[in-house]
């Protein structure tokens, strides 16, 4: 089991209360071999994730995920999508201030926000996947709103929004490395349910490409030779 090398920040993290227990992830319906089921979250004024799988008639609850086969089988209606075409390799260094700021105060590893943002956008903070995912971190809508994100392209936002998120997987996840990344990818709610990283081609992919830059940029002091496609 991977884990990272980090601690747990010293503000007040994002509480997850419903997938906190085991018998709060059998009332969502997300324990191994249950029936899945559409997941509705807010957040309130204390940063504290509420989850339940009906809202029962309270406004603040959005839809997180709609139950679906695998990430590959998502597709937003009436999304244009832009695919990373920012060439320049100053792309690579052109975020470095906020990708630091970002690791210091999520307590997460600058190299892995770099892994995510390089298997994400490529580092172009104009990128839509035609799921809906936006920016340099590709987040979609309703888990940019959970991150507090208010403009996904705008790139401070975006870094800081992103690595909020995998604070809140890591939290979740007990610092495993690759249910962390696995759940950025397919949600948290699909490696619950699978109890491990989730069997999507897809996702399955995503985290050992991940991986591998991430170990580049851990071994590396060259940003953009390490950024190089493989």
């Amino acid at each position: 089991m991977l884990r990272y090398p980090f601690v747990m920040p010293r503000f007040r993290s994002l509480r997850l209360r419903a997938l906190a227990t085991a018998a709060g992830l059998a009332a969502l319906g997300l324990l191994p071999g249950r029936a899945s089921a559409d997941i509705f979250t807010y957040t309130d004024a204390e940063g504290v994730v509420h989850f339940a799988n009906k809202p029962k008639g309270d406004a603040r609850f959005q839809v997180y995920i709609k139950s679906a086969a695998s990430p590959g089988s998502k597709r937003a209606a009436g999304v244009t999508p832009f695919m990373p075409s920012d060439g320049s390799s100053e792309r690579f260094t052109r975020y470095a201030e906020w990708i630091r700021q970002a690791a210091i105060l999520y307590q997460i590893p600058e190299e892995l926000i770099r892994a995510i943002i390089k298997c994400e956008s490529d580092y172009d903070a104009r990128a839509v996947s035609p799921a809906g995912a936006l920016g340099l971190m590709q987040m979609i809508p309703t888990t940019a709103l959970r991150m507090q994100v208010r403009d996904a392209f705008d790139p401070r936002e975006a870094i800081f929004g992103g690595t909020r998120y995998l604070r809140v997987l890591a939290n979740m996840f007990n610092g495993d490395l690759e249910l962390t990344i696995a759940g950025y990818n397919a949600g948290e709610a699909a490696v619950v349910r699978y109890a491990g990283i989730p069997p999507y081609e897809e996702t399955q992919a995503y985290v050992a490409r991940v991986l591998t830059y991430y170990r580049r940029y851990r071994t590396s002091t060259d940003v953009v030779a390490a950024s190089a496609n493989f």
